[in-house]
């Protein structure tokens, strides 16, 4: 029998995703394999009758540079339960599968290993190699190398910030932007600053005092009052979804929001707008201190995530597919696909990303002692400091509420 291979896709869509099963099932067919797609990620692994498809050459080149996922994906996460019961071994047995290459962030690369080292109890070893994927940008891959996804999402939110930016000088309104990241402000930060936002707001700000609703919403307001001084009645903000993260239960009552929680412990962020919440909290306080300002909220999420992919993400993806068959063909097993800024192919091994004591994979995080966000910070975004203090009491009486430092408690010469 012709030997296969098994690709999946789980957690959420990023842009590429179809570029990286068209690149693998391309690069596999023309060394004689068969290549086996399983629709709902790691669900038909644990079933009797799993939704397969045999992904031909002409169906791989379909594909490959659309938005979306055609392998249907699905966030399911297999227990020990599953595993003793349900364990599909069958399929890979019957379909003579030498290779399981799974397509996700780092749940999924988890439970791709867990899979191999079962089989290998089972005495049917099998190679497992990951493609990392998120448009949050924050795994720890080496220094300088986005996660694939990001730079397309970051370019369509490009797009509708532009789009929003242009709206609030042209009706002299303020915009309240949302953007995803879950545990790291990346695709907030690099939106804000492609279309030049007078604020900008990411957990990683947060680095020397704790994150609270009337922070945020100060941040944002600082920004109003300082461009007010500078006689420009209009702007947008965009505030990454991660603050919600690091509020504390009391914090988030302040808030509104009530969040449920996904399988993995993760409050499930997409069922609330963001955007929303932000933008009542803030213009509950510009009631407060009576300051007349239209604003309006936009949440940029769902809309980024099946984007087709730019050329950055079809050439980084199209290379990340053709380097699992250099891994496999090297009898590399248990990593995860690695593509540095030369194009040199090599791999990364979960046991060197995870945290010694929790075994999680720790985010990376936006640099913000670096020269790009120091840059963003001192000549992009608008903000009071102690020099405009008599200018914005015409507008609160307390300006030193607003000071941008201040909130942050930094150091405005050594932040």
């Amino acid at each position: 029998m012709k030997e296969a291979i098994a690709i999946l896709t789980g957690g959420g869509p990023a842009p590429g995703m179809n570029t990286v099963v068209g690149s693998v099932a391309k690069t596999f067919l023309q060394k004689g394999y068969r290549v086996i797609g399983l629709h709902e990620g790691y669900t038909g692994l644990f079933k009797k009758n799993p939704r397969m498809v045999d992904i031909d050459y002409f169906l791989a080149d379909d594909i490959f540079n659309r938005g979306g996922s055609y392998l249907q994906m699905s966030r399911f996460k297999p227990t020990n339960e599953n595993f003793a019961n349900d364990f599909n071994l069958e399929f890979f047995m019957s379909n003579n599968v030498k290779l399981l290459v799974t397509v996700g962030g780092d749940d999924t690369a988890s439970t791709a290993n867990r899979i191999a080292k079962f089989l290998e109890e089972k005495k049917y070893p099998i190679t497992n190699i990951h493609v990392p994927k998120t448009i949050d940008n924050d795994l720890p891959l080496p220094e300088g190398s986005p996660t694939f996804g990001y730079e397309s999402a970051k370019d369509k939110g490009a797009i509708i910030g532009r789009t929003v930016y242009v709206d609030a000088r042209t009706s002299g309104n303020w915009f309240v932007l949302a953007a995803m990241g879950r545990s790291a402000g990346h695709l907030a930060f690099g939106i804000g600053t492609a279309c030049h936002y007078p604020m900008i707001v990411i957990p990683e700000m947060f680095n020397k005092t704790e994150i609270t609703v009337d922070k945020i919403v100060n941040l944002v307001i600082s920004s109003i009052i300082k461009r007010k001084i500078m006689n420009m009645d209009y702007g947008a903000a965009i505030i990454s979804e991660g603050v919600f993260h690091a509020l504390s239960n009391d914090e988030i009552k302040k808030s509104g929001v009530h969040f449920s929680y996904d399988e993995h412990g993760h409050p499930e962020l997409g069922k609330v707008s963001k955007a929303h919440i932000f933008n009542e909290m803030i213009e509950k306080k510009l009631k407060q201190i009576n300051m007349k300002v239209k604003s309006r909220p936009v949440e940029i999420g769902y809309e980024v995530r099946c984007q087709t992919p730019v050329a950055f993400d079809l050439v980084y993806c199209s290379m990340l597919g053709m380097g699992v068959y250099k891994l496999f063909s090297e009898g590399k097993t248990g990593c995860m696909v690695y593509v540095d800024q030369r194009g040199q192919v090599s791999q990364l091994y979960l046991k060197d990303l995870q945290d010694d004591v929790t075994g999680k994979i720790p985010p990376r995080l936006v640099d913000i002692k670096g020269d790009k966000f120091h840059a963003v910070v001192d000549h992009i975004l608008c903000y009071i400091t102690p020099e405009d203090y008599d200018a914005a009491r015409q507008w609160v009486e307390r300006p030193e509420e607003y000071d941008f430092f201040r909130i942050l408690n930094w150091d405005p010469v050594n932040y």
